[in-house]
């Protein structure tokens, strides 16, 4: 099993940035790819980045030139940098592990891990 903890969530102002982390135990090794998640109230979860432990990454349109998903292979965490939030941004972050990058690619519906989510809040 692999357990994931989101961290870092909370209320921004428009234009400014958060970093969620990612803690990741257990079976690490079935971890290659990790990703980042979000789901708006209303709406759908919708992918928004992925990224491997060999640094191979992948946006959503949406936030790219804005977020940043990095990786800290020696602690077993995955990072999202958020700068110039805006309030579309409001969500509910999960964190996802999965073996392969091609899962996010195709959506991800079916990624093998999930953590339980960190809340984002960005006023106007």
């Amino acid at each position: 099993q692999v357990q994931l903890v989101e961290s870092g969530g909370g209320l921004v102002q428009a234009g400014g940035s958060l970093r969620l982390s990612c803690a990741v135990s257990g079976r690490t090794f079935s971890t290659n790819a990790m990703g980042w998640f979000r789901q708006a109230p209303g709406k759908e979860r919708a992918f928004v980045a992925a990224i491997t432990w060999g640094g191979t990454n992948t946006y959503a349109d949406s936030v790219k030139g804005r977020f940043t998903i990095s990786r800290d292979n020696a602690k077993n965490t995955v990072y999202l940098q958020m700068n110039s939030l805006k309030p579309e941004d409001t969500a509910v972050y999960y964190c996802a592990a999965d073996r392969t990058l091609a899962t996010y690619l195709r959506g991800g519906s079916d990624v093998d891990y999930w953590g339980k989510g960190t809340l984002v809040t960005v006023s106007s």
